[in-house]
């Protein structure tokens, strides 16, 4: 009688759940997006629990011997679908982050910070859960339970091996805390690791991805970024200043090539009308070197400019003035001549 009450009241339970749900989600949309993630979890998780609820007030001498193995394993289904709808939920929110803040703009670094907080922690978030419903599934089992008092009672060597064999694990975990609370890099930031330049494309659980500007992938551990400086060139803002080198003959005139910098600035799309200056930077015996500031809106902006200037004033002194290209310089003197012997004609 009791499982016959159990299960119409999970289909009434079930009815009037979705029929809540039903409503808000017409009203919210971030509602509807939960109810279509975690309908499949819920129509288990509602009969698990009502017939759990249900076995636990049936009397003793009503119930076969094989009962106790029957409620067991739907208190373990039940875990299962438990942590499974709660897997459910942490997405939705991911993926719910993920369309109010869009990250295809201009202007994305509060997308970029939200976000990476979002999957970052929603990532620790999974393997906690998974590590609590695994650990709660394996204390409902007795001899397992007793295994694992016996181990932590007699085995300290085995778990200060299976410590250091989680140290890794561990450190990732702790590092992805640390990345999503203090954002040293967040998603589709531009970094300089190891001399490669790149954008972050996916921050895992325990790895993160760089997508380098060659369409290859550099594969970094995450607690290597807490570990080891790196360059992040838009950690604040994706606004840069670009340098340019050139070496020119001590003869080249300044303010002519000043002008055209700014020409070729202003015709530039990408310039972003901040910086351009043009100035010497350093000299040697053979020629100056000169350097130009430009800036731009973002690193692949700026790379460009940085390529488009360069051609222009290379160009320009070529048209203008070809004598201020580098070039060596040397002095022939004529050696003094040797006196030459009495009556002996002189050598020409």
């Amino acid at each position: 009688m009791a499982l016959v009450v159990a299960l119409l009241g999970s289909l009434a339970l079930r009815v009037f759940a979705y029929a809540v749900l039903g409503r808000l989600a017409r009203r919210r949309p971030v509602v509807a997006n939960l109810l279509g993630r975690i309908s499949a979890p819920m129509e288990w998780v509602i009969p698990l629990l009502m017939l759990v609820a249900a076995l636990r007030v049936v009397p003793d001498t009503d119930v076969l011997p094989s009962f106790a193995l029957i409620q067991h394993v739907l208190v373990i289904a039940l875990m299962i679908s438990v942590t499974w709808l709660v897997l459910r939920c942490l997405r939705t929110l991911e993926l719910v982050a993920i369309r109010r803040y869009p990250i295809d703009v201009s202007d994305n670094l509060s997308a970029r910070r939200m976000l990476t907080q979002v999957r970052v922690l929603r990532r620790t978030a999974e393997v906690v859960v998974i590590l609590l419903g695994a650990s709660a599934i394996l204390l409902t089992i007795p001899g397992v339970r007793q295994l694992g008092t016996s181990l932590l009672a007699s085995a300290g060597l085995a778990g200060l091996a299976l410590g250091l064999a989680a140290k890794p694990v561990l450190s990732n975990l702790v590092a992805g805390l640390q990345i999503a609370l203090t954002q040293p890099i967040r998603l589709d930031d531009v970094v300089i690791i190891q001399g490669e330049w790149g954008r972050i494309e996916e921050i895992t659980g325990t790895y993160v991805v760089v997508r380098i500007w060659d369409d290859r992938r550099l594969v970094v551990p995450l607690n290597w970024f807490m570990e080891n400086p790196f360059q992040n060139w838009t950690r604040s803002s994706s606004q840069l200043i670009g340098t340019v080198f050139l070496w020119l003959d001590y003869r080249v005139p300044m303010e002519p090539l000043r002008d055209e910098l700014m020409r070729l600035c202003k015709e530039a799309p990408e310039w972003d009308g901040r910086v351009s200056i043009l100035q010497v930077t350093d000299a040697n015996e053979r020629a100056v070197q000169l350097r130009a500031l430009v800036s731009s809106t973002d690193s692949g902006r700026n790379w460009d400019l940085r390529c488009r200037v360069r051609e222009g004033l290379i160009a320009f002194v070529q048209d203008r003035y070809p004598q201020s290209l580098p070039r060596l310089r040397g002095e022939l003197e004529a050696s003094a001549r040797e006196p030459s012997p009495e009556g002996s004609i002189a050598s020409p």
